[in-house]
């Protein structure tokens, strides 16, 4: 996943594309800083899985911050926005439909033995362990708790 992103940003700099490159750089600040943050815990640099992780919080900022900037008149701003999550999203895999994500839902309910709300933070940890940045967490959520009730 790494040299990926190393490759894109690579890619970008030599087509002087600058939109790109300052979308990749931040991916790639957003990794060494984890990787920091793990060394100084003790632990091994960032795995693939921590790394969808990574780009799926990236992409759930800019959304909210998008919103926000449409809410308060700033269209510029939040189209920009909308690029970013469109660079960060190439490195992600392809996300889960609304019938996938039911059945996969579904699944992890049974799997884990849910019998009610009580049990929906079980079924979400479950969902976020195997699916990283496969779903929406928040439309997953909801789901969950449609099918807990």
């Amino acid at each position: 996943m790494r040299e990926q992103i190393a490759a894109a940003l690579n890619t970008a700099m030599r087509a002087k594309d600058k939109e790109r490159t300052a979308t990749l750089r931040l991916i790639n600040a957003a990794i060494q800083d984890r990787d920091i943050a793990n060394r100084g815990a003790g632990k091994d640099p960032v795995s693939t899985e921590d790394i969808m992780l990574i780009l799926a919080k990236m992409v759930k900022q800019r959304e909210e911050s998008a919103k926000a900037f449409e809410d308060g008149g700033r269209l510029e701003l939040a189209e920009q926005e909308r690029k970013e999550i469109a660079v960060i999203r190439e490195f992600m895999p392809k996300q889960m439909g609304e019938e996938d994500m039911r059945n996969v839902c579904s699944k992890v309910i049974a799997e884990t033995g849910a019998g009610g709300l009580r049990d929906m933070g079980k079924c979400m940890n479950a969902l976020k362990e195997r699916y990283p940045g496969q779903m929406d967490f928040s439309k997953a959520s909801g789901v969950v708790k449609s099918l807990l009730n």
